[in-house]
Order: C-alpha cells, then sequence, then structure tokens
C-alpha cells in the first residue's frame, strides 16, 4: 500500500457487493482496498493486524451487527474512521451509526462520486452526512417528531424487530439468550415508548420505517 493512499476494509457479506465497491474505489487515485471481510470477526482480525484508514460496513452482517462492530472498533482502534454503506434508508439507522462513532451513513445506491467523497471526508476526520441525515438532525434541533424507533435502546430494538416479524416471546428469549419474563418486560417497555398496543402494530410500523429485511 501506498503511504499517501487511503486504505480501506470492505465488510459486507456479499462477495458481489464488495466487489461492486471495490470497482468504484478503484476510479480514485488516492484510494486502495486493502482488505475485504464477509464477517464482524473477520474484520475485527484484519484491522488489528493491519494499517487501515476507513471501514465500509454493512449493517447486517452474519455474526453481529455492523454498529456493534463499529462500537468495537472505536474502542480497540479509535483512529480508524468507519462509514455505514447499506440497504437500510437513513431514517432508520443513521442517528443511532453516527450516535455510536461513524463517520458517514450512506445508502448502498449512492454514486461512486458520493462514496469516495465520504471515505475522503472520514479519512480526514469529518462527518460525510448525506442531506436525508442532515434533515433527521435538524428535526431532532427543532423538536420535530422522529421515529419512535430512535428512541430504543439496542436490546429494544433488537426485540421489537423480532416481534415485528412475528417470533415468539419464547423463541426470542431462546436467540437473545434471555428469560421470557425479561422479554415480557421488554415488549411492554417498547410498546409504551411508541404508543402502541400490539405486535401488529409493530409489525406495521416495521414495514413502514424500512426496519426488517
Amino acid at each position: 500500500m501506498s503511504a499517501d493512499k487511503i486504505s480501506i476494509l470492505l465488510v459486507d457479506d456479499h462477495g458481489v457487493v464488495r466487489n461492486g465497491i471495490r470497482l468504484m474505489l478503484g476510479t480514485a487515485q488516492d484510494i486502495e482496498v486493502v482488505g475485504e471481510a464477509a464477517t464482524a470477526h473477520d474484520a475485527l482480525q484484519f484491522a488489528n493486524g493491519h494499517d487501515v484508514d476507513v471501514v465500509l460496513v454493512d449493517i447486517n452482517l452474519p455474526d453481529k451487527s455492523g454498529l456493534d462492530l463499529i462500537k468495537r472498533l472505536r474502542t480497540l482502534k479509535p483512529k480508524i474512521a468507519a462509514v455505514v454503506l447499506t440497504a437500510y434508508p437513513e431514517e432508520t439507522y443513521a442517528l443511532r451509526a453516527f450516535k455510536y462513532g461513524a463517520a458517514g451513513y450512506l445508502n448502498k445506491n449512492s454514486s461512486a462520486d458520493v462514496i469516495i467523497a465520504a471515505v475522503r471526508k472520514a479519512a480526514a476526520g469529518g462527518k460525510y452526512v448525506t442531506p436525508e441525515t442532515m434533515e433527521r438532525f435538524a428535526g431532532m434541533i427543532c423538536g420535530d417528531k422522529v421515529g419512535s424507533h430512535e428512541a430504543l435502546s439496542d436490546r429494544e430494538l433488537e426485540v421489537m424487530k423480532r416481534l415485528a416479524e412475528g417470533e415468539s416471546l419464547v423463541s426470542i428469549a431462546e436467540q437473545l439468550h434471555l428469560s421470557p419474563s425479561t422479554v415480557t418486560t421488554y415488549r411492554a417497555r417498547i410498546l409504551g415508548k411508541m404508543g402502541m398496543k400490539s405486535n401488529a402494530e409493530l409489525t406495521r410500523y416495521a414495514i413502514e420505517h424500512g426496519l426488517l429485511g
């Protein structure tokens, strides 16, 4: 790797997606993809053993959320900048991603120019904020109501998504290593925070806000 180039680690569980991103980044002379990973575990291992300036990471990974990976990277390698590149729209996870230390949040339909600009901004220590995300931030500053799911904790959001997908309380408890009574408590807390009364309302909300995928 050239010392004057921005080194990139691509983290996405789909090889076709990684290849497409690599090709787009390859049009920039000052950017070099130095590694790829399909899981958060592999990404952490690579980041620990190599010099990486920016990690481009999807949210949906096989072993853990890309947001969890960002939090872990911020602890282990605080100099590495993370840019989320996902299919989820800005309203779904952008605010949460920036809260965890992301330097940018992009949708996978972003152009090569946008992705390259975000990488350069992140590598320089800045934040790349799209107009859509800026609108969300402006709404918060002005006191506008933002998506109710943004008020949920990570665990509450996970339980909410599983409830919306139709999983039973027992199944959720087993998958998340919780007791059924704890999941029941989470469900009551989620419904209360979101002003809803049933799982059907959660499902409708999750579909409308792109939380299922």
